[in-house]
């Protein structure tokens, strides 16, 4: 299974930079970075601060899909 997230597109409709949404959750650019590419997968604890960050749900932010 792989993981598809929206972070990217949620951001953008908030006007909201990298910078800006990994110093809201606690992390490094990189990390928020890491996670529009899908190369990283966050804990549960950081989905959720994203998800309220962008005013939505973890669900409606990550997806698994099968290969």
């Amino acid at each position: 299974m792989k993981m598809v997230t929206k972070i990217r597109e949620y951001r953008a409709k908030k006007n909201m930079t990298q910078e800006n949404l990994a110093n809201l959750v606690g992390v490094r650019r990189e990390t928020i970075v890491h996670l529009e590419n899908g190369r990283y997968n966050p804990s549960l604890k950081l989905a959720f601060y994203i998800a309220k960050a962008l005013n939505t749900t973890v669900e409606a932010l990550f997806d698994f899909i099968e290969e």
